[in-house]
């Protein structure tokens, strides 16, 4: 087949595009720009790279249907007007969509582990946009005539190439740092709301998945197998360093002041949220079979940071 996929340089494409290559697709990769993927790989001398620049170019999407793909995976759109542009232009040509959305389509957990039939409940202008996203090709794929396609919600992805969500629900190396050292880190509350990771290769899997089966009018959940605690995480990572955790829970009010105002609204962002989400939907209709856990994923994304001179510690 050929697939064209729609930022295709960033973290996810950088496991995604060898994939398909390799599958023996024809892949086109669009992006913006003219810079190198995040992770090199041989087989990005056999795609076709094409820089088309979604804000600035009003002729984007019919760029995109002049490609005549047999599917696009649309990694980079934020706004149901930037869908509904692809989607007309789409429209009519045979192609199938794969979009990138998010579990933020999902506002604060009330069962878990969360399907993908619960009500949305999103709250912030991403998990918003992103739900409004999905209703929209999700009812024109259930139209007669409508643009086929399918909805992927990747959760907290992670792995090598830049910082995860850690420990207290924020972007702070320093948390690692601390734990590897055995120092007490503060955690919100009790500890027990949950994030769920996912490393970028499984989202990958999931998205050549959705490609080759082709599952019209679906969204699925894309995570790791489990979602953890921060007490979870700050324990997987303290003890791979050889230490135990040495941890200390602060209500939320007081665990702001411990940290800078943006990895505390990051913090509340995450565990306001306290995801966890059931994979058995894809499980089912793709087969997909995530490769690492959230703590595996995590591990790998460490060991990258390590080498890339971001962070102080050898683990044990």
């Amino acid at each position: 087949m050929k697939i064209v996929v729609i930022g295709a340089t960033g973290h996810v494409g950088g496991y995604l595009v060898p994939r398909l290559v390799l599958a023996g697709h024809d892949v086109v990769a669009v992006s913006r720009g003219v810079s190198a993927p995040y992770r090199s790989d041989p087989a990005w001398n056999r795609v076709e790279r094409i820089v088309l620049d979604r804000e600035a170019d009003p002729g984007f999407a019919t760029a995109i249907r002049n490609l005549g793909a047999d599917v696009v995976i649309d990694m980079v759109c934020f706004t149901p007007e930037s869908a509904q542009q692809l989607v007309d232009a789409l429209r009519g040509t045979g192609a199938f969509l794969v979009h990138c959305g998010t579990i933020w389509v999902h506002g604060p957990s009330l069962e878990v582990p969360i399907t993908e039939d619960a009500e949305r409940t999103p709250y912030g202008s991403y998990g918003v946009g992103k739900a409004a996203i999905e209703k929209l090709l999700l009812a024109e794929a259930r139209r007669p005539g409508g643009l086929r396609s399918t909805v992927l919600h990747p959760g907290h992805i992670t792995g090598p190439g830049w910082p995860m969500i850690n420990a207290q629900g924020n972007l702070d190396l320093g948390v690692w740092n601390d734990l590897a050292a055995g120092r007490e880190v503060a955690i919100p509350n009790f500890g027990l709301e949950t994030v769920h990771h996912v490393h970028a290769d499984d989202v990958a899997q999931a998205f050549q998945l959705a490609a080759e089966r082709q599952p019209t009018g679906e969204s699925f959940h894309v995570v790791s197998e489990r979602a953890m605690t921060l007490r979870g995480v700050a324990t997987g990572i303290a003890r791979w360093y050889g230490v135990e955790p040495n941890l200390t829970f602060l209500p939320f009010r007081d665990f702001r002041a411990t940290t800078t105002a943006e990895h505390a609204d990051a913090s509340h962002e995450h565990i306001g949220r306290s995801h966890s989400v059931s994979i058995e939907k894809a499980r089912l209709l793709l087969g997909y079979a995530p490769r690492y856990t959230s703590l595996q994923a995590i591990q790998e994304g460490l060991d990258w940071l390590r080498a890339d001179g971001q962070l102080e510690l050898q683990p044990a």
